[in-house]
Formats: structure tokens, sequence, C-alpha cells
């Protein structure tokens, strides 16, 4: 059995306020209660965590992520687990493996990977299910995916696919042929769908809209320039304020000034940082692979890796997220409880699950993140459990 867990004299960020001398009781891998040193007691049989110092803060959830430690979950489905009980150090606790374009049998693998459940005494960050990026994208604006794999949308190829067999979300071009009958019917069994890899005009991203898509996928990559007069779906996304978008702050995905641009247009409730990590995160530069393609990944300037395949294409990033954290404070100067906001609570919401992650109270999951005030990572518990300390 899990012991009780005090966590006492921290910072607390739930995002919403902050709680000097904060108390945290955690029973059952849950939130017990939350509150400050004066309104709680350390009952005797807890286990007292002294977080003097510290921010205590929601688990960050990732909602795309390709692989790490040399691992690609599109390569190999069965790595999904053995890369997640890395990510903690990061202070991630709840991610969404993602599968990019291949043969739909990858997705099949890796659904079951999951349905299968985590191996015997596993600790790590949560698998919430897939983000299945792609078959139905435009090769146009293919990216780094195989186009030997791209495929027009048709209801029939996700006969399978559902939250109950753990696919969450799903990245399509809106404006192929059959994608808003497919959106419909991702929708109406409870997947997100998101716009990306797309050509869309501004009209037929809003038809998008319309059809039940509700994000965007790495606003501003894979998609058309943003133009005063053809907005396309990079328009679409930012001027509608239902819809939630997705960007990589590494400074080499999106300059920093367009990262300013759409936290002004869509602010923490609207925007979702999110990693799009590949293989060569937590690796040295090298060669590795996302999919069945080979990507070089090099020191950059920006003083964060590179990935590119050998045409020069992005190939996804090697952004850890503590990182991505740090890096949308400096780009737009918002405050630390809103860039929070955007890897904690406002993709809880999306998923609709925020009920029980993405924020700390009672009854919530007790994912949280102790983060020194330089914001490094200091500690991160999944579900009432340690899953990482620093030295």
């Amino acid at each position: 059995m899990k012991p009780m867990l005090c966590i006492r004299r921290a910072t607390v960020l739930t995002p919403e306020v902050q709680i000097d001398n904060g108390v945290l009781l955690i029973e059952h891998g849950r939130i017990l209660a939350i509150g400050d040193d004066a309104s709680i007691a350390a009952p005797a049989r807890a286990e007292v965590i002294d977080a003097g110092g510290l921010l205590v803060t929601p688990g960050f959830i990732d909602l795309q992520l390709n692989g790490a430690f040399g691992d690609d979950f599109t390569l190999t489905p069965d790595a999904i687990w053995r890369v997640a009980a890395g990510l903690p150090r990061w202070g991630v606790t709840s991610f969404l493996p993602t599968i990019i374009t291949s043969p739909l049998q990858q997705v099949a693998q890796a659904q079951e990977t999951l349905a299968s459940g985590a191996p015997a005494g596993w600790q790590g960050s949560i698998p919430l299910g897939l983000h299945c990026e792609g078959p139905f994208l435009n090769p146009q604006k293919k990216g780094a995916h195989n186009p030997a794999h791209l495929r027009l949308p048709t209801v029939a190829d996700v006969a399978a696919w559902s939250p109950e067999t753990h696919v969450r979300l799903v990245t399509l071009a809106p404006e192929l042929p059959g994608a808003l009958a497919l959106v419909h019917a991702l929708t109406e069994r409870g997947i997100v769908v998101s716009a990306g890899h797309s050509m869309a005009t501004y009209r037929e991203a809003k038809a998008g809209f319309a059809a039940g898509i509700r994000y965007g996928t790495h606003l501003f990559n894979a998609m058309p320039s943003l133009e005063h007069r053809a907005p396309g779906l990079p328009g679409a996304l930012l001027s509608d304020a239902a819809l939630t978008i997705g960007i990589i702050p590494d400074g080499i995905h999106v300059h920093p000034s367009m990262v300013a641009l759409a936290w002004a247009a869509k602010g923490p409730h609207r925007l979702t940082v999110v990693t799009d990590a590949m293989a060569a995160l937590g690796m040295a530069p090298g060669s590795y692979k996302i999919a069945d393609q080979e990507v070089i990944v090099t020191e950059h300037s920006q003083g964060v890796h590179e990935a590119r395949l050998a045409s020069g294409t992005l190939a996804g990033s090697v952004l850890a997220m503590d990182e991505a954290l740090r890096r949308l404070i400096m780009y737009t100067g918002c405050n630390l409880s809103d860039a929070l906001t955007t890897i904690t609570a406002t993709p809880a919401s999306l998923l609709g699950i925020d009920h029980e992650r993405g924020r700390l109270r009672a009854g919530a999951w007790a994912d949280l993140v102790f983060l020194t005030p330089t914001l490094e990572v200091a500690r991160t518990i999944v579900a009432g459990v340690t899953c990482y300390q620093a030295d």
C-alpha cells in the first residue's frame, strides 16, 4: 500500500492560486487535502516531505511526444513504457505517445501496448492514449512523414479507434476528400481532432472547425505561412476563440516573436506547449529514426539540439518540457502561473480530464512537480509515488 504523504512548506501553484507555506496530503495516489500549514496538520502516520524553498505545481502534460532515449514510438511501439519511465526527469507526469504516418498496423501495435498495461513494478509518466499524427495528411505539407504511407481519410480505416481503445487525439488535413466525415465520426466517439500538416484555406479550416476540429497541431509548422490576404489555417486557428493550439517553443520550429504573437492571440487557456520531441531527447547528437526515416541531430545556436532529415526538413524536436516552460516565459514575458497553465490545466481540459489531472485539488491524481526557483525539476511525483529526484 502507498503510504500517506504530507508535503509541507511548499509554495504551491494550483496554478489558479498560490499558497505560501502550502501543505498537500496524499493518500492512495490522490490529493486528500490542500491548504496552508495553519489549516492542515500532518497526520502522525504520514511520511513528510519538506518542500521548503521549492515550488510545487501540477504535473506536466505533453500532447505530442514521438519518443526519447533512442526509442521511436512509431518504429517500436513497445518502447512506450520504457520511455515513459524516464520522462519524470523533465516533470512530465502524463503524455500522449505520438504515432506518425506509417502503416496502420503500427497504430494497432501501439494500442495493444497500452491495452496490455505497464510491466510489473513499473513507475513513470502515464500514457493517456495515442496521438495519431497521420496518415490523413496533405502530401504538400508532409514534413518528416513518409509520403508512401499517406492515405485519404476514410471512416473504415479508423473503425478500431476510440478513447476506449487508447486513441485520444488525431491530426488530419481538413481539406482532403472525406476529411469532414472522418472528423464527425471521430468526435462522436470522443476523440479530439486536430488540424495539421495541411494546406487548408481559411474557409476550409473553418469548415473543419464546424465539423468538430478543436485543436491545431504545432502552429505555423507544416501549414501555409500566415498571410494578411490569405490567412489560411494559421489565421483561422489564431482568430477563432474556441480553438486551442499547440506550439513548439524551441527557437527553431517557431521564431520567438511568433511564439509571442500566438500567446497574444490565444493566451494560456487556448495554447498548449508541446515538445514534439523525437528519439534523440535525452541523448547525444547523432543519427536517429523517426518512424522509418533517418534523422540527423546536431547542435544548434539556440542552445538545443536540432533534428532534420537529410533533405533539411525538420523532424521533430529535441526539446524537454521543463526547458519549453522556461523558453515560453522568456519568449512571451508571461508569468509562471500562466505558463504552467499551458502544460497542465489547458491540455487536461482539451482531453476532458481536468477533473483529475492538470490541477491541484482534492480528489485529483497526485501528479506533482517540485521546481527550484530557477525552474529546474527537483522532484516528480506520479500518482503519489516519487518517480524522479534530482541529486
